[in-house]
């Protein structure tokens, strides 16, 4: 499994925030622009504190495991990998919406004067700071569940060692 990119997500959140951006200006020109929700931040929230605690929690069961305590639970390999891949969603999924969230709360900006428009661009700034808790708790994740390198191999020159 390859380890998550963060320039991938900083590319997707940028992508996604232009074109959000955009198509809010347009959106707005032509009709009424529809208003970020409140529980978008919400559900991004819920969604880094669950990640968060898995990661402690696997966290946790490996130290056990690797000090050798009596009675420690071990860690199913397929469950740590499933909970990888949940990560690497999430923070997928939330460097999109935070970016469309980021973009129109840029929009938003020019509308502050206006107090429901001023709630949607709070809404907006708490989804994307909800994101990139997401993201965080995703990467620290996958930095719990990596594998401790093979030591076996030769790393400089990929042949096998001499005898």
């Amino acid at each position: 499994m390859r380890e998550l990119r963060i320039r991938l997500l900083i590319g997707v959140f940028v992508v996604a925030g232009v074109l959000s951006w955009a198509a809010a200006r347009l959106w707005n020109s032509v009709g009424t622009l529809p208003s970020v929700p409140l529980a978008a931040p919400i559900v991004l929230a819920l969604i880094a504190v669950v990640l968060l605690s898995t990661a402690l929690s696997l966290r946790a069961r490996l130290k056990a495991q690797r000090e050798r305590e009596p009675g420690a639970k071990g860690v199913d390999p397929l469950m740590a990998a499933r909970a990888v891949v949940f990560g690497q969603a999430s923070a997928l999924v939330a460097a999109l919406v935070a970016g469309m969230y980021g973009g129109t709360g840029i929009f938003l900006l020019e509308l502050l004067d206006v107090p429901a428009r001023r709630d949607q661009a709070i809404y907006a700034g708490l989804s994307v700071l909800a994101g990139i808790a997401v993201i965080a708790a995703a990467l620290f994740l996958e930095h719990v569940c990596k594998l401790p390198d093979d030591d076996e191999h030769d790393h400089n020159t990929g042949a096998a060692p001499a005898a």
